[in-house]
């Protein structure tokens, strides 16, 4: 296979060293001749990647060079066919040096070139956030890592900036520390999702593109009109789509650079105060906030949110505490009414390492939230594979008057958790 010179001791990108030149036997060819030859011999002319076939005749100007196979050391090695037709047309064969440089090579092979064939896994992709391009390096790989940042970043014209993440990403504020590998040092990135632009300092605040398929998926299962409560918002990927598709949302994140890039998202998609409340707070708080906060709006009424969205799916499943008993000053008035009114649906993202998702989500939840649910109206979609066994889900079940009328600070007996039905979890093919 053509590949470039090896440079394995090289951890410095010195692109000068990829030069190399391929000498290949060509035909001398008339320019009204082209196109007869090249289909007569299309299965002996070059077929390497990126390079043409035909190239300008340094000699001449009425001819053009017809590059023959790269493998072809003779003439006389082309088939009886072949020869025929050459020799039929009186068609010249010369040689032809084709150079190379940094600029042919591909990342994979730029990559294969410098690092050892010791390591196993070649870098091959990056996640893309606006200008920047996001990787995940094994540390087996840092003495070339800013080598690697700088060649994904000279192959990728669309980026100007090259991250590593150094760290797990930060459970209380949702952002990972990173290092900028190639490039610039600007973080600020812009992303288009959903219809909406997004903004956000990309070192400060979470955000993932690969999670753009169920920020789609929850946006268009909420109703115009509805009522969402979006725990950990973020700068709104949940929250600003489904309140510029008329829903109205109650959005929190208690990163405070994520709270103000929510407000500028808010602004820059010109989403109305009316459909978008903002909060700075604990996940606990806003969610009673919320409540009173739309209790006091419609005083005199029931009135409940229709969703509560809780990605955070490290510990989401731990604030499920705070729907004990979310609503038991308002019990009387949700007695008062016939037929009982809907109670809302709860969607909260997890993480399990469970051969049996659907039985381990399930005991989770039910220990936290004290009281059953109903395995026949809960959803248990897969969402996608973050590591090796271990999958990111959301748990979607409606909350029921038991869980929020009746304050416990106990948990349940583990037999009662045990005969737990567990939901088939919902696990397809996703991209995101």
């Amino acid at each position: 296979m053509l590949a470039p010179p090896a440079h394995h001791g090289m951890t410095v990108l010195n692109r000068e060293a990829f030069k190399t030149s391929i000498k290949t036997l060509a035909l001398r060819v008339p320019l009204k001749k082209i196109k007869l030859v090249q289909k007569t011999l299309s299965n002996d002319i070059l077929g390497l990647p990126r390079l043409p076939s035909v190239v300008r005749d340094p000699e001449f100007n009425e001819t053009r060079l017809l590059l023959l196979r790269d493998d072809l050391k003779d003439v006389n090695e082309l088939p009886s066919e072949s020869k025929k037709f050459i020799d039929n047309e009186e068609l010249k064969v010369v040689t032809h040096n084709i150079d190379l440089d940094y600029s042919y090579w591909t990342t994979e092979q730029i990559l294969h070139s410098v690092i050892p064939d010791t390591v196993k896994e070649i870098p091959s992709a990056y996640t893309q956030v606006g200008h920047i391009a996001h990787m995940n390096l094994r540390e087996e790989l840092y003495p070339w890592k800013h080598l690697i940042g700088q060649v994904f970043l000279d192959k990728n014209k669309n980026i100007t900036s090259v991250v590593n993440k150094i760290n797990s990403i930060d459970t209380t504020f949702r952002f990972f520390k990173m290092e900028v590998l190639a490039g610039d040092s600007n973080m600020i990135a812009e992303v288009k999702e959903s219809g909406c632009r997004f903004k956000f300092d990309f070192s400060k605040v979470y955000w993932n593109s690969r999670l753009h398929t169920e920020h789609d998926r929850l946006v268009k299962s909420f109703k115009k009109d509805e009522l969402v409560c979006d725990v950990f918002a973020g700068v709104g990927p949940f929250a600003v789509p489904a309140a510029k598709n008329g829903v109205t949302v109650y959005a929190n994140d208690l990163n405070p650079e994520s709270f103000r890039w929510l407000k500028e998202n808010k602004t820059h998609n010109k989403i109305p105060e009316s459909r978008l409340k903002t909060y700075n707070m604990d996940g606990r708080d806003f969610i009673r906030q919320a409540v009173k906060d739309l209790a006091k709006v419609n005083e005199g009424k029931w009135k409940t949110f229709d969703h509560f969205v809780m990605n955070l799916p490290e510990t989401a499943i731990d604030f499920l505490d705070a729907f004990r008993g979310l609503y038991q000053d308002q019990k009387a008035l949700y007695d008062s009414l016939d037929p009982s009114p809907k109670l809302p649906t709860v969607h909260c993202h997890c993480f399990t390492r469970s051969d049996d998702p659907a039985q381990d989500i399930a005991k989770r939840v039910e220990q936290v939230i004290v009281s059953p649910y109903d395995a026949s109206k809960s959803n248990l979609h897969w969402v996608r594979n973050v590591a090796p066994k271990k999958d990111m889900y959301c748990i979607s079940f409606p909350l029921t008057a038991e869980m929020i009328f009746t304050k416990s600070n106990g948990k349940r007996k583990q037999d009662q958790v045990d005969a737990f039905v567990s939901p088939e979890p919902s696990k397809k093919k996703s991209t995101n």
